[in-house]
């Protein structure tokens, strides 16, 4: 009996021997396999979404509608594989992680920092991003010398690049750092602050939000201005970032970008009139 049932165990697993190996080969396949062919073979364009990041980003909380510049752009990239769009709530510093363990495919508006590019990859600019500044009523900059100066508040987001260019370019400001962009522009807002070293599309997002702010400033002398890419998982297979990167350099030569990013500020109270005239994408 014991022989009997054994044997048949054995039988019994050794039947199973081919399906456990199928699924491991499938499996392994599955790791394996590049972006360009999971988009292809899922239909499926997976991006890192973050709420409230104006005017790339909103989420409806009643609707869990997505909508902004990126969301636009991310639509026009799937219809070049067929596919729909999947979001990923993410945040700027996240969205990286994101990238390395798989869960999105691709990352928007981000700095392509040294730092960054030991562990993701970046496609061509989406744009380069000129800085400036939200100023105080009754402060009219237009070079950073117009803020380095001792009287004058400068505040900043701690650990991002606006730190860098404040800490570079007005070293002789009173410099504050805050946790968060939304704690600088309360700093703003209730007179303990002058300036808010900004991005401009951030800028100009800021002052969409609360009109009362100020005015978004460019800053010269000399002009900051950084590319601003998409972020991409490093892999050998490179058909995916010629994709994307051919999808930048069309929609780049024909303005279609800047008209993305002109509808996601309208969207959000900033009129074409508010822009800076010398702002280019």
């Amino acid at each position: 009996m014991t022989t009997r049932l054994g044997r048949r165990a054995m039988a019994g697993a050794a039947a199973l021997l081919p399906a456990a190996a199928f699924i491991r080969s499938a499996q392994a396949q599955s790791a394996n396999e590049s972006t360009f062919d999971r988009i292809r073979r899922t239909k499926t364009l997976r991006i890192a979404a973050l709420p409230g990041e104006l005017p790339y980003f909103q989420k409806d909380l009643a609707s869990g509608e997505w909508s902004g510049a990126c969301i636009d752009m991310a639509k026009d990239i799937a219809k070049v594989f067929d596919a729909q769009v999947t979001y990923v709530e993410s945040t700027y510093g996240n969205s990286v992680l994101d990238l390395q363990s798989n869960k999105v495919d691709l990352a928007f508006a981000l700095n392509p920092t040294p730092q960054r590019a030991l562990s993701i990859g970046f496609t061509h600019p989406m744009i380069v991003h000129p800085f400036g500044c939200v100023a105080r009523k009754g402060l009219d900059p237009n070079t950073w010398d117009d803020l380095n100066k001792p009287e004058i508040r400068v505040v900043y987001d701690i650990g991002s690049l606006h730190e860098t260019a404040a800490k570079r370019y007005c070293p002789k400001a009173e410099l504050t750092g805050y946790k968060t962009r939304d704690d600088c522009t309360l700093a703003l807002q209730s007179g303990r602050a002058d300036a808010h070293i900004l991005a401009a599309i951030l800028g100009l997002s800021a002052i969409g939000k609360n009109p009362a702010l100020g005015s978004y400033h460019l800053l010269t002398g000399p002009l900051v201005a950084l590319p601003s890419c998409l972020g991409i998982q490093r892999e050998p297979d490179p058909r995916f970032a010629d994709v994307v990167n051919a999808w930048i350099d069309y929609n780049r030569g024909t303005s279609q970008i800047r008209e993305w990013l002109l509808d996601g500020l309208a969207k959000f109270g900033v009129s074409r009139e508010q822009i800076p005239t010398t702002l280019t994408f």
